[in-house]
Order: C-alpha cells, then sequence, then structure tokens
C-alpha cells in the first residue's frame, strides 16, 4: 500500500504565527528577543485564527437593520464604529416595501498604518464584484444571494466618510442595485404632481439645477443618482432625498453654502455634502413617478428652450450605465423599459431662472417644446 502523504496547506492558508515559526532561522531560534514577538503574535491571534485560517468563524456580535433607499440592509459586524458610520448615512430613511433582507458582514482588524487606505478598486465576473483597497480592506459582493462580506482596518473606520463612501454605501448600492432598483445618473425632482428626471454627463448641472428648483418650491428627490424601481409598470423612481451632493463652485450660486466644509475623499471629485434638513425650506420625497425625462445641454449664450426627443434618445443614454455583468444587465435593461411611458425633451440653457421657467411651464402643461418626436 503506498505511503500516504500529508501535503502541507497553501501558505496563504496558514496561520501568521505559524509562517512566522516556518521563515524563522533555525540559529536564532533561541534568541529570546525573537521568542517574545512570537509570544505577543501568538497572543493578539485568537485561537481560532489558526484552527480558522479564512476567518469565516470569527465572531460578528453586533448587528443593526438600516434602509438605503427605503431597502431593508442588515450589517453584521464586531465594531460599534461600522453601526455608527451606517447611522450616519441612513438615519432618517425608514422602511419602504417588504422585501428580502440584504446582508453585509464585515469584520475589522486592528490598525495596520495610522494613514487612509487608497480608494478601491471595482471588478466583476457574472454574479460576484469585488472592492480592494488593498490586502487589508476590501469587500466582495454576490449579486444573487444578496450578500456581502467586508475586512476592514481600524485605519479605514478612522476616516469615517472613506469607509462609507468607499464601502459602507457602495455595498448597500450594489446590492439594491440588483434586488430592487436600476441605478441611473439623473436628478429628480418634481413640480405639480409631474416628476422630471435630469439627465446629462458631468458638468451638465443636474444637481445645480434640481437644487435651484428646489429652492423654487418643487419637491427634491435626488441629485445625480437615481434609481429605477424594479418590477412597476411605471417609471417610479427613489433617491436619497435627505443629502444634496455640491461641487465647490456652487458656493457662488448658493449663499446658503459659503461656510460649508468639503468633503474629504481619498479620490475622486471634492464635494460639498449637505443634509436637506439644514436647508431652509426645501420640500422632499423619497419616490417619484416621472413623466418627463429631460436631456441637459449647457450651452454658452444659449436661451433657455425645450425641444422634444424621440423616447430612444432616453433609452440611449441610460444603457451607457449599465455596467453590471451580463446577466444582471439584462435584467436592469428590461427594468429600464418603462422610461417609454414618458416623454423625453431636450433642454438647452446657460441661465438658471430660465431653466427653471421652462421646466415650470412644463410641470404644469403650458410648456411648448419645439420639434417633435419620431
Amino acid at each position: 500500500m503506498d505511503k500516504l502523504i500529508n501535503f502541507p496547506p497553501p501558505r496563504a492558508f496558514r496561520s501568521y504565527p505559524a509562517l512566522l515559526r516556518e521563515l524563522r532561522p533555525a540559529s536564532t531560534a533561541g534568541n529570546e528577543g525573537e521568542a517574545s514577538v512570537s509570544e505577543t503574535l501568538q497572543k493578539e491571534t485568537s485561537s481560532s485564527s489558526i484552527e480558522d485560517p479564512l476567518l469565516c468563524n470569527v465572531e460578528l456580535p453586533l448587528r443593526a437593520v438600516f434602509y438605503p433607499l427605503g431597502f431593508a440592509f442588515e450589517i453584521v459586524t464586531n465594531s460599534q464604529a461600522v453601526l455608527d458610520a451606517a447611522g450616519e448615512s441612513w438615519r432618517h430613511s425608514r422602511p419602504r416595501d417588504s422585501g428580502p433582507t440584504l446582508q453585509l458582514r464585515i469584520g475589522v482588524t486592528a490598525r495596520v498604518s495610522g494613514s487612509c487606505p487608497p480608494a478601491p478598486v471595482a471588478r466583476g465576473q457574472q454574479h460576484l464584484i469585488s472592492l480592494v483597497a488593498d490586502a487589508q480592506n476590501h469587500a466582495i459582493c454576490d449579486l444573487n444571494a444578496g450578500f456581502a462580506f467586508a475586512w476592514l482596518t481600524e485605519d479605514a473606520l478612522q476616516n469615517r466618510s472613506y469607509a462609507r463612501y468607499h464601502f459602507i454605501e457602495a455595498v448597500a448600492l450594489i446590492l439594491i442595485s440588483t434586488t430592487y432598483a436600476t441605478p441611473i445618473h439623473a436628478a429628480c425632482v418634481s413640480r405639480y404632481g409631474r416628476g422630471m428626471l435630469l439627465c446629462g454627463p458631468s458638468g451638465a448641472g443636474k444637481s445645480t439645477l434640481a437644487y435651484a428648483c428646489a429652492r423654487r418650491g418643487w419637491i427634491f428627490t435626488s441629485d445625480d443618482a437615481s434609481y429605477l424601481r424594479h418590477h412597476a409598470n411605471e417609471l417610479r423612481v427613489v433617491g436619497n432625498s435627505h443629502q444634496v451632493r455640491f461641487r465647490p463652485s456652487a458656493k457662488d450660486l448658493f449663499p446658503e453654502l459659503r461656510g460649508r466644509n468639503i468633503t474629504p475623499r481619498a479620490e475622486g471629485k471634492p464635494s460639498i455634502e449637505v443634509p436637506t434638513a439644514e436647508l431652509p425650506g426645501i420640500l422632499t420625497a423619497d419616490e417619484t413617478l416621472v413623466h418627463h425625462i429631460i436631456l441637459l445641454n449647457r450651452v454658452p449664450s444659449a436661451y433657455a428652450e425645450l425641444r422634444s426627443l424621440p423616447r430612444e434618445a432616453a433609452q440611449q443614454y441610460f444603457r451607457q450605465y449599465l455596467q453590471l455583468p451580463d446577466k444582471i444587465q439584462e435584467m436592469q435593461a428590461e427594468a429600464a423599459k418603462s422610461i417609454f411611458t414618458a416623454d423625453v425633451h431636450e433642454l438647452r440653457y446657460q441661465d438658471l431662472e430660465q431653466a427653471i421657467e421652462c421646466l415650470d411651464l412644463l410641470a404644469f402643461g403650458q410648456g411648448k417644446p419645439t420639434g417633435q418626436p419620431r
């Protein structure tokens, strides 16, 4: 009978103290300094880390359910700081309906460098998406299961805006975007019971125009990220109506923003984030029935005017933002067909007041866009 060969486990699956013992030269085995380091590491690493090198069974005793965009999202963790950070993001959100609860299990490990990790890189295949900042800060999302797990260091949580934006909020929105609603790059406001999506590339003025409308009595639903409800016969969108993000230049347009600090980010566009509750006179709604899709075209010296467009123009605009893996993208494309229930217009403008006047007339039913949809 052949001798049974006991292969050692792969290095990546062995515990850190075991690797240290393996790598330590035999000549230094009796060195007291080395022994004390090894003993310290052994104390800091629980016995389960040897039996559970993947940390699958680490206790995560804390849990809470939050409602980003109104959808149930449970966080299970070993750190109160994680729940506090999530509370900052969604303390105003309330449940919307009784769908399945999404879950993020997030473990926190000790401080490594004392500095904020880099922004994570996102990658995806089939129903899996990874967010990887470095070897200690990363997340995996299972789109089919509505489940994700992440590991973060105390360094990441020390900068709560980093942990919230790049991991906690990002994971929640990724899971929501496959289970409940499709993300679309558009602001949403409504007037006289008529909802409007304000669409356009970065710099088109979506957030600025949406907030300018809200200052004039419109109902605000979202600044530049709206979510198209799945399984709806009408074009219904939900958004984060509890916060507005501005570019720093918005201080020149809106005096109430002066004195507000720029929200720190590891990378990306700088922004000023303001809770709508702190902005006087702003009316909000978490969900809106959309009747008009407005493609913004900011043109220097242009007098504001609306032009009718074929509905295919909106389809083409939204299709470019469907970037998840194929099967998920097919489901989202099916949900996006509801845009055919809305009229589509191009708004050529430069002056905000003129633009708001055009939209107000359209919402009231007196606007007469030029051209005819094909």
